[in-house]
């Protein structure tokens, strides 16, 4: 497989800087030993004199004229382990190293503000980015030349990284004026690439249709999905889809949104025996994935996938609902509350997806021989989910309908129940295997994301111990990492929590009490959710009144390298970028509270990103459906009374979908606001339904199915079936 690359439009050792004080000298990544991060402590065995992230090494490279050699990874990167078990355990790599570089090592999720500038150094230098992140940077922090994956002799298709390490050692001693214009020519294609960007002129009311055309041509009719390999899921393109199909009634947009989920339930990078989803396909089809799976893209495609059972009333994709939120627990959850980071891609040095993948042997050794027939059938063993470098070995993928792998074997109606069966026992056999390591750090921007998809899904299910996954989360975040005023720290840890001052921190955990609030009806979510907000448009603000990744108030991290330079997310890269998410939620809390002051600073946002992403493409799909939500009515349900009749209401009202709606059980307490039709509207103990689109609202529904069409019609009963 490739470097886990991402495209935009993917034991000698030489003591550098040995500890004072009395006892021996320690060689190799002492420094990283102790560290929180289970990426650095990894490294800390190996010959390398690592550095942690922070102003002692850039110190050293100023003090000694050295070169910084920086590596950015993570503990789920397959490539990231590669280099680390061949090229940085390589005696000879260490010894380049070690006399002629200062070596810095960083974990991307403990530190995503130092991995987004450093990625678009590099991407400006190469056209691409990813992990392994390989770069070499002045004392000062500017990149001069860099990568991303290295073996440690020529192969792959690549230089080796001897000869790299080699080659910049001879080029900063011999042509220092050739370094210089490296670095000179970075950082101006950076300043050329902001100058284009916010030289776009795209007008605000006809943004979002522009953007949805961009995505439908990037569409895989044969596939579905975007683009073409390595392919990754973008929900929120399939968001924007929805949105479309729903505002403007264009049919194709929603068929193109069910296609996308269908085809990647189906697919291999679905995990078919133990739910959630990997990261992304490496093929066109959704046959054979990248195995890590990041919490990050499971929080997403969770909501994408509430989404698209709430709109197309899919069993199936309530199904990936269901498994996906199985795994984040079995998984990902920790016992105090909240979610971990990631599983591994591998369980042990040189391997490649060998938990997740079967041969025949294996499956027929778990299944009885119907079983193995069946299941050989239904998931397409021996076909298109072989892997590259070792074709025994298979990704499962539904290649066919159950009738169709059940004929001559099971009667039609008795093939759900063989495939539960046959799931069972090959989950079973994995539960046996060495599993992929866990990343257990708790942060705050995958939590916030989690927060608001669980808290979606367990309302969409009738599920209230689903919610309550959610609550608890929330909860922790709340004891640990949030102080009024100063906003969410980063990595919730205790006492000694710490990452202050990042954007997608403060907007994600708001996005996510806000789901919570609305879903709990609960006054203290929302008052902290809104407190984020009013933080976030306080202290965030940069050019043009968009908002920077991290506020140099709050930020607590080492100021190095050019860390604290305004910096803003408004691609997605592929989720819902910074600045987009901020907008929605703006709308989402002004929908929630009928203060229309959120609108406009959302307005506002929307305004100067669009002029910055106008010619981004899929990239631009956040910022556009929140441009499409500005246009859109907001949608509030109000279900009274009590009993079966009144539960039906409320079951029926949180499985219906828009793409901005409210549901309450009863009347909310303040600081919830509903629409003016509804004040002083006094509550009944006959079941019924109070439904608003905007400020508009219609009469009274008592029963489930009128209910239905209702929503079904976006709350406008003029257009109600």
């Amino acid at each position: 497989m490739p470097p886990d690359n991402r495209k935009r439009r993917s034991r000698p050792s030489v003591l550098v800087n040995p500890p004072s004080g009395p006892g021996p000298l320690r060689a190799g990544g002492w420094r990283l030993s102790d560290r929180s991060s289970s990426y650095l402590r990894g490294a800390a065995e190996q010959p390398i004199e690592w550095f942690p992230w922070g102003p002692e090494p850039f110190e050293l490279a100023r003090r000694t004229a050295r070169p910084i050699l920086l590596d950015i990874g993570a503990s789920w990167c397959h490539w990231c382990h590669v280099m680390d078990e061949g090229t940085y355990s390589d005696p000879e790599v260490a010894r380049l190293l070690g006399q002629h570089f200062v070596a810095v090592k960083v974990d991307r999720d403990e530190h995503p503000e130092v991995d987004r500038r450093f990625q678009r150094q590099v991407g400006a230098l190469t056209g691409e980015g990813g992990w392994p992140l390989t770069a070499f940077l002045l004392p000062d922090g500017k990149v001069f030349l860099g990568g991303t994956y290295f073996p440690p002799a020529d192969g792959h298709g690549r230089p080796g990284f001897r000869r790299v390490l080699s080659e910049v050692a001879r080029i900063w001693s011999d042509e220092p004026e050739r370094v210089q214009q490296n670095a000179a020519a970075i950082q101006g294609a950076l300043a050329r690439m902001r100058s284009v960007r916010s030289a776009v002129d795209v007008a605000l009311d006809s943004f979002a249709s522009r953007v949805v055309g961009e995505v439908g041509s990037s569409f895989d009719p044969a596939n579905g999905g975007f683009g073409t390999a390595p392919k990754f899921p973008h929900p929120t393109a399939v968001s924007l889809l929805l949105w479309d199909e729903f505002q403007n009634r264009n049919a194709e947009s929603g068929e193109r949104a069910r296609e996308t989920l269908a085809r990647m339930a189906d697919g291999g990078m679905f995990d078919q025996v133990g739910g959630g989803f990997h990261r992304y396909s490496v093929d066109g089809g959704w046959h054979i994935p990248h195995f890590e799976k990041m919490g990050v893209d499971n929080a997403a495609l969770l909501s994408a996938y509430t989404e698209g059972a709430a709109r197309f009333h899919d069993s199936r994709f309530e199904d990936v609902v269901r498994s996906t939120i199985d795994w984040v627990r079995s998984v990902l959850a920790d016992p105090r509350g909240g979610f971990g980071a990631s599983q591994d891609a591998d369980n042990a040095p040189g391997d490649d997806g060998g938990y997740f993948t079967w041969t025949r042997a294996e499956l027929k050794e778990a299944l009885d021989a119907d079983e193995f027939r069946f299941v050989s059938r239904f998931f397409g063993v021996g076909t298109d989910g072989r892997m590259p470098h070792d074709p025994d070995r298979n990704v499962l993928f539904r290649l066919l309908s159950l009738a169709e792998a059940a004929e001559g074997l099971y009667a039609p109606e008795r093939a759900g129940r063989a495939l539960d069966r046959a799931l069972d026992k090959l989950r079973a056999v994995r539960a046996r295997r060495p599993t992929p390591a866990v990343d257990r750090a708790v942060y705050s921007d995958i939590n916030g994301r989690f927060i608001a998809s669980i808290a979606r899904a367990g309302s969409f299910l009738g599920d209230e111990t689903v919610v309550a996954d959610a609550r608890r989360a929330a909860d922790r975040i709340l004891a640990e990492a949030y102080q009024p005023g100063r906003g969410v720290a980063h990595r919730v840890d205790g006492g000694s929590s710490k990452g202050f001052g990042l954007l997608e921190d403060q907007v994600a955990v708001a996005s996510g009490l806000l789901e919570l609030a609305g879903t709990l009806a609960e006054p203290k979510y929302l008052a902290v959710a809104g407190s984020l907000l009013e933080l976030i448009d306080a202290e965030f603000r940069g050019e043009g009144g968009l908002l920077r990744d991290l506020s140099p108030r709050l930020y607590d991290g080492p100021d190095v390298a050019g860390v604290s330079e305004p910096s803003y997310p408004l691609e997605d890269s592929p989720h819902l970028s910074a600045n987009a998410s901020a907008a929605t939620t703006f709308l989402r809390l002004a929908s929630l509270t009928h203060d229309d002051r959120w609108r406009e600073k959302a307005e506002g946002i929307l305004a100067s990103a669009v002029r910055r992403v106008g010619d981004s493409g899929l990239f631009a799909a956040g910022s556009a459906l929140a441009v499409g939500l500005l246009t859109t009515a907001p949608v509030t349900v109000v279900v009274e009374g009590e009993g079966p009749r009144a539960a039906a209401l409320l079951r029926t009202a949180r499985r219906a979908w828009h793409p901005n709606v409210w549901v309450f059980s009863g009347h909310p307490p303040p600081p919830f606001s509903l629409p003016a039709g509804l004040e002083g509207v006094g509550s009944t103990t006959e079941p019924r339904a109070l439904v608003c689109s905007g400020t508009s609202c219609a009469p009274p529904v008592s029963e489930p199915a009128a209910l239905g069409r209702l929503l079904a019609s976006g709350g406008r009963p003029s257009d109600a079936p």
